[in-house]
């Protein structure tokens, strides 16, 4: 007799237009930087073809626009022309291969892109950008509509199933539908009905030339959370005009890149917007799919049950694990390694111009130069540390056969993870420690709790290999009275081991200085769990009457803790975290009234507090607490000690540079060492 399925609602079948999936799941688009590189095209085959090996039925690709002045920035990523569909058959060959089904997102930029040939409905300049597009004349748009139209065609002969058509987040077709961005006084603007054409128009030019066995997603702002979007009414008659002039499937997007609400950030709890999602499902007949903060099986299993949606669009989660869908089908749950939503790997490093990977699955967007085999000759390896460097190398290296030995000082393992996760918004932290427990255990990794090795150890312990990722320390920086009762370090104050009085002054703004003022600011909240607290705290209108679906936020409760955040260098503070989440964190410590002092050079501690001179002038910060976050410095003792004992030894992570606390470094360093052992 057969055992149900783990997740029943999640892994039945379904019919979208002319294709039938055999689940639910649909990998989302995601920009990864390779489109413009000269061997993107073979790199993405093989992103998106693993995916498919593993069971994702369906995957929308990264945008690719329909014309030059669509494009998102100075590179050519378009589908435009006979070769630029040549080029892309290599991806299709290899997911059809596969089994599976693939779309091209066709995105036009609209005033987003970043470049002088950008064109709006109204020439209004985005404040994310420093142009100001070219207001489109009527000629313009309907040449532009008939550029969709040739894009989808030349998608169907480069082998793609469909095409998602991208009309939120505050690109071209979101520009047309907003009154913040359409001004125009003629037949394409104005009234609702006169905004609502542009879309229409161009998924119906795309169905008449494509026929119905071509499957079209039109991706649709849920929320578009600015002033001057729409309002709930308004986005259920979009869906019900899209839907009659041919879409398939409405996936659902969040929020224009402008937007100061967090969409897909950390502090988004799980399946943040489901209740937006389900108003969508009831305005319309077809498909329509949920996104945005669904990272596990569970989550996804319950929307569908309750019929919020009837497919779920995930995208990152498959960067951190591309075998999500065949391990959810075989209700392994434990194996699969959640996306955590840090965002540092994949949109930080495309904001910068690097290709996307992840940070807890360093091989994601690599696949073609990360390729792991079986050890010509398993040595038995010992790995000092149990931090995200030490737990990525021992996986790896016991996987492709080596015995692997793991010492860890502390009585659990994580290393810096144990102290991110009870950071507000970072408790998914938890799940990628949990995930490379059990991943080590499975490989068959030795494990050594509480165990600080020494050198005499492992000299005499017979191992072939000695990795060091034995991490950092905090860094005490020289200022007089810094070993006064009240400093502590951030790992102090994480860990519990101090509890800050109601004063805190804050040494350094880094990354851990954020982490401490967000831990002690946020503390008892629950905004990051809470779809609905959520709403509150960042100003959503969950009745959707508003335009753009935004009301009041709510007013912050004074919790007695003041806090003052010093930095030495001038200038706005947090320009070292991510450009996906640093406004967030300098948004909610405004709002708790975090003060922040830069250029501050550090006199003196003492019973008075932490005395500086800023602006030329001295002061005195009352402060219960001094909280150092002043930087680390490696723990990398143990090499010099162990340089002259025979095997090879190798430092990753901090323990080989301490900058700053660089988790996506520790692990790639650590995977990377152990395809080269």
């Amino acid at each position: 007799m057969h055992s149900p399925p783990p997740y029943p609602y999640l892994l039945s079948a379904i019919d979208v237009g002319p294709f039938s999936l055999p689940n639910r799941v649909v990998m989302g688009s995601m920009h990864t930087g390779l489109e413009a590189l000269p061997d993107g095209m073979e790199r993405l085959a093989a992103f998106y073809g693993e995916r498919a090996d593993a069971g994702v039925p369906l995957i929308v690709t990264g945008g690719f626009a329909p014309n030059e002045e669509g494009r998102l920035n100075e590179h050519p990523v378009t589908m435009a022309s006979r070769e630029d569909a040549l080029r892309h058959q290599v991806i299709t060959r290899r997911v059809h291969g596969a089994g599976g089904r693939i779309a091209l997102q066709v995105l036009h930029s609209g005033r987003y892109g970043y470049h002088t040939k950008s064109v709006a409905p109204s020439p209004l300049k985005s404040p994310i950008n420093r142009e100001t597009p070219r207001a489109m004349t009527a000629a313009d748009i309907e040449r532009t509509i008939g550029d969709y139209a040739r894009c989808a065609s030349l998608a169907r002969e480069a082998g793609y199933d469909g095409v998602e058509i991208m009309g939120s987040e505050g690109y071209l077709i979101a520009e047309f539908l907003a009154p913040r961005t359409n001004r125009r006084g003629d037949e394409w603007g104005g009234a609702l009905e006169n905004r609502l054409r542009f879309p229409a128009e161009v998924v119906r030019r795309v169905r008449q030339r494509l026929g119905d066995d071509f499957l079209i997603l039109f991706r649709i702002s849920a929320l578009d959370l600015v002033e001057g979007g729409l309002s709930g009414a308004e986005t259920a008659t979009l869906a019900r005009a899209v839907e009659g002039a041919g879409a398939n499937i409405l996936t659902s997007g969040f929020g224009w890149h402008e937007a100061r609400v967090p969409t897909i950030a950390q502090m988004v709890p799980r399946a943040g917007f489901a209740w937006a999602t389900a108003r969508i499902a009831g305005a319309v007949s077809i498909p329509v799919a949920a996104s945005n903060r669904i990272n596990t099986p569970e989550t996804a299993e319950a929307m569908i049950e309750s019929g919020a949606a009837s497919l779920v669009m995930l995208a990152r989660p498959f960067l951190s694990d591309a075998a999500f869908v065949a391990k959810a089908s075989r209700g392994d749950r434990k194996a699969i390694n959640i996306c955590i939503a840090c965002n540092q790997a994949c949109l930080d490093h495309y904001f910068v111009g690097k290709p996307s990977t992840c940070m807890v699955n360093p091989r994601a967007c690599n696949e073609t130069l990360l390729r792991p085999q079986p050890a010509a000759r398993p040595k038995r390896i010992a790995v000092v540390g149990g931090g995200p460097g030490g737990l990525s190398c021992a996986a790896a290296a016991a996987e492709r056969g080596h015995a692997v030995t793991l010492f860890e000082r502390e009585g659990q393992l994580g290393g810096q993870f144990n102290l991110a996760k009870v950071v507000p918004g970072k408790q998914e932290f938890a799940e990628t420690i949990a995930h490379y427990a059990d991943r080590i255990m499975r490989a068959g990794v030795e494990v050594r709790l509480g165990c600080a090795a020494t050198a005499e150890e492992l000299s005499a312990g017979g191992f072939g290999d000695i990795v060091l990722a034995t991490g950092v320390t905090p860094r005490r920086p020289a200022i007089d009275g810094i070993g006064h009762a009240c400093v502590a370090s951030y790992a102090d104050v994480l860990t519990g081991r101090v509890e800050p009085g109601r004063r805190v002054a804050i040494i350094g703004a880094g990354g851990i200085g954020f982490d401490v003022a967000l831990y002690l600011a946020e503390r008892g909240g629950h905004s990051h769990r809470d779809p609905e607290a959520f709403a509150a705290y960042w100003g959503i209108d969950r009745e959707r009457l508003s335009a753009g679906a935004l009301g009041p936020a709510d007013e912050e409760t004074p919790n007695g803790c003041s806090i003052v955040m010093l930095q030495r260098r001038a200038g706005r503070f947090g320009d070292t975290l991510g450009r996906s989440t640093g406004w967030i964190h300098r948004l909610v410590l405004g709002r708790h009234g975090v003060e922040t002092v830069g250029g501050a050079t550090y006199r003196r501690i003492d019973d008075a507090g932490l005395h500086i001179t800023a602006a030329g002038e001295e002061r005195c910060i009352p402060a219960d607490t001094v909280i150092v976050c002043a930087g680390q410095e490696p723990l990398a003792g143990l090499a010099k000690a162990l340089q002259d004992a025979g095997p090879a030894v190798h430092l990753i992570g901090g323990a080989r540079e301490a900058a700053e606390l660089d988790a996506v470094r520790a692990f790639d360093e650590g995977y990377r060492l152990a395809l080269a052992l």
